[in-house]
């Protein structure tokens, strides 16, 4: 099942369970943990805590939802930053382990997390999104659980300055030479001032890529449905429809739907995730949008963010919608 990156309130989501970043004696806190009891009812939910006395650092227990909105709480305990020097990560990774382990074993279907120990436990925020990212996606081989990491503010996420000073460079090549054409209004504009390393040249464009496709090819591949050329891609390639669907971050029941239908019309997210978990160089991925009727265009931030990944060879579906996340772009999903 997918991983899905989200802004807003935590004690909001409409999930089975959300996850409480949980101290040791199981007490209403500060910061995420007070937010929740405050939510469901400090009292009801303090009883229960009460009752079940404590948890280690790396451990989850479950209580009621009380009344939020998702049926249950998951409460995560997260170890204090020390440095990074004292199993911080193993513990870290623990915590996002019992919490998933937890809500399987009660066959729960959808579960929400903060980023465990990045408030008043002072873990870096960057650090504890790699982490909670490894974690989830190691257990999500092996599980069909739906899980969002809701982000409350999207200026906690940080690029890492070669990534950005690349992704800028490339942004100002092509999306803003759009907009000094006119083609689109909105003014892009970075969080930090653009950084001046250099990148080289993309080896090929999307106005070359196309321009690569002959007549002859682009009607072959009218007659080709955006299923049936997914499908072949999957064979010629090697991959098993497990190996892609995960990769994609697509449910099984989604990819289920596109191999029993061959006149399946995707959206053009889902078309992109494809596209990236083939690994597809950037005139392959204009070939597969093509079947489903898309295409990619410097006019839009998306697209550009989007080209930039296939044409740096970078396929990390997951890196990728954190940069769009924090570029403040609608993300694959």
């Amino acid at each position: 099942m997918p991983l899905k990156i989200v802004q807003g309130d935590l004690t909001e989501m409409k999930v089975d369970a959300i996850v409480n970043a949980a101290n040791t004696t199981l007490k209403m806190g500060g910061g995420v943990c007070g937010a929740i009891f405050l939510k469901a009812g400090p009292e009801e939910l303090q009883k229960e805590c009460d009752a079940i006395h404590m948890c280690p650092v790396g451990s989850a227990v479950m209580t009621k939802g009380y009344r939020l909105k998702a049926k249950h709480i998951i409460h995560a305990v997260g170890p204090i930053w020390q440095g990074g020097h004292h199993q911080e990560e193993e513990m870290l990774k623990s915590a996002y382990e019992s919490a998933l382990k937890l809500a399987e074993s009660h066959h729960l279907e959808s579960v929400a997390f903060p980023l465990i120990s990045s408030g008043i436990y002072g873990y870096p925020k960057e650090e504890a999104l790699r982490v909670a990212r490894e974690a989830i996606t190691d257990f999500l081989e092996n599980s069909d659980l739906l899980v969002y990491v809701v982000i409350y503010d999207q200026r906690s996420l940080k690029i890492s300055a070669e990534r950005r000073s690349s992704l800028e460079k490339y942004i100002l090549e092509y999306y803003e030479h759009e907009q000094r054409r006119g083609l689109v209004r909105r003014k892009w504009e970075s969080d930090d001032r653009y950084l001046d390393s250099a990148m080289e040249t993309p080896s090929l464009s999307i106005e070359e890529a196309t321009e690569s496709i002959s007549l002859e090819d682009y009607f072959d591949k009218m007659e080709e449905t955006f299923s049936e050329r997914l499908l072949k891609l999957i064979d010629e390639k090697g991959y098993t429809d497990a190996q892609i669907y995960k990769k994609a971050n697509i449910t099984r029941q989604h990819f289920s739907k596109i191999r029993v239908d061959k006149d399946y019309q995707p959206r053009k997210n889902t078309a992109i995730s494809f596209a990236i978990a083939l690994e597809l160089n950037l005139k392959e991925a204009l070939d597969l949008l093509g079947c489903a009727g898309y295409t990619l265009s410097h006019s839009s931030m998306f697209d550009t963010i989007i080209e930039y990944f296939f044409v740096t060879k970078n396929y990390d579906i997951f890196e990728i919608n954190e940069i769009l996340f924090a570029k403040k772009v609608h993300t694959l999903d």
